[in-house]
C-alpha cells in the first residue's frame, strides 16, 4: 500500500460520503486545496463554503449549520484554527455543536513552512475542552474510519490531520473504535505509545529494538479523548521498564500528559518518559525535523534504549 496523507484521506473520503449524507457540508478559510476539501467542493458546489480567511466567522456559520441539521466539517490549518480558540469554546462547545473541526498541517511534519504554520498546541487546546472529542489517526484506513464515525458522533469534534504521507500500520479490514487504542505489536521489556505522525516510526523501532531482545508493546493512540486509560494502565503494570509517548506536539497537554492522568488516577507508578516537541518548531524537511526532535524511528529507539539505561 502506497503511503498517504491523511489530509489526502479526509477529502477522499468526504467526497465519498457526500454522495449518501446530503447533510454533510464543507467550509474552508482559503485553504482547501492545502487541506484538500476542494475535492468535496468539486463535486458538491452548493454544499461547499469558501469564507477567506475569516477562521472565527467560519466557526460561528458551522455553529448555526449544526443547529440547522448540518454536518458541517470546518477546515484550515491546525495551528490557525486552534488560534480561535475563543469562539471554538463558546459557539461550538459550550453549544454542544455538531460540528467537526479538522486541523490539517499538523505537527513539524508539515517541514520546511517552520512554526508560524505548525499546529503544536491544538491537541492541548482542544483536551481542555469539556465535551471536544479529538482525533488524530495514524494511516488512511484509520482516516477513513475515523470520517465515517464522525457521521453520527454527537457534539463537538477535532480531527488531526497530516501534510506528509503516512505508511500504513494497521491491517487490511481494519475497523475505527472510537475512544479505543490499538494495540500494534507485543512486549512487555517497555511500551511505547504513538499518535498520528509517529505512529508508523514506533513501529519500526519496535522491529530494531526486537532484534536486540529488548520486546517493545507499541499501542496506537488514534483516540486522545476520550482517552483509554485501560490501555495506560495495563500497560503500566505489565510492561516492567515503564511507558514511553512519542508525538508531533508540544509533550504538555498532549498524548503524554493523557497517559500520565490515566497513570496517577489509576494509582500506577509505572515510569514515564514523555517525547514530543519541547520549545518551537524549526523549519527543515519532514525527515530532517523528525530526525532533529527524535520522532523517527531512529529517534524513537534511541531514546527508548536510554529511557531502559
Amino acid at each position: 500500500m502506497t503511503a498517504k496523507a491523511t489530509r489526502q484521506v479526509f477529502g477522499e473520503t468526504i467526497a465519498k460520503l457526500g454522495e449518501t449524507h446530503p447533510e454533510i457540508v464543507v467550509l474552508d478559510a482559503d485553504l482547501s486545496k492545502s487541506t484538500k476539501s476542494d475535492l468535496f467542493a468539486k463535486k458538491f458546489p452548493d454544499r461547499f463554503f469558501e469564507m477567506g480567511i475569516q477562521e472565527a466567522n467560519m466557526i460561528g456559520v458551522a455553529a448555526g449549520m449544526a443547529g440547522a441539521g448540518r454536518i458541517p466539517f470546518i477546515c484550515s490549518f491546525a495551528c490557525f484554527i486552534a488560534g480561535r480558540f475563543d469562539q471554538i469554546r463558546l459557539s461550538l462547545a459550550y453549544g454542544n455543536a455538531n460540528v467537526r473541526i479538522v486541523g490539517s498541517h499538523a505537527g513539524v511534519g508539515i517541514g520546511e513552512d517552520g512554526y508560524s504554520q505548525q499546529g503544536l498546541e491544538d491537541i492541548a487546546c482542544m483536551r481542555s475542552l469539556a465535551n471536544m472529542a479529538v482525533i488524530q489517526p495514524g494511516d488512511d484506513l484509520e482516516c477513513a474510519g475515523a470520517i465515517e464515525y464522525l457521521l453520527t458522533h454527537q457534539g463537538p469534534a477535532f480531527l488531526r490531520t497530516t501534510r506528509q504521507s503516512l505508511e500504513r500500520v494497521n491491517a487490511e479490514g481494519y475497523q475505527f473504535q472510537f475512544g479505543k487504542a490499538v494495540q500494534l505489536r507485543e512486549g512487555a521489556d517497555v511500551a511505547i505509545f504513538a499518535t498520528g505522525g509517529t505512529v508508523q516510526g514506533a513501529v519500526r523501532a519496535h522491529e530494531a529494538l526486537k532484534a536486540s531482545g529488548i520486546h517493545a508493546r507499541v499501542v496506537n493512540v488514534h483516540t486522545l479523548k476520550p482517552f483509554d486509560a485501560e490501555a495506560a494502565i495495563k500497560a503500566g503494570r505489565e510492561c516492567k521498564g515503564g511507558i514511553l509517548t512519542v508525538e508531533d506536539h508540544q509533550i504538555i497537554g498532549g498524548l503524554g500528559s493523557a497517559v500520565a492522568e490515566a497513570l496517577a488516577e489509576g494509582g500506577v507508578g509505572a515510569r514515564l518518559h514523555r517525547v514530543g516537541i519541547e520549545g518551537f518548531g524549526e523549519s527543515g524537511t519532514p525527515e530532517e525535523l523528525y530526525r532533529h526532535f527524535q520522532l523517527d524511528a531512529a529517534g524513537i529507539e534511541q531514546r527508548v534504549r536510554r529511557f531502559l539505561g
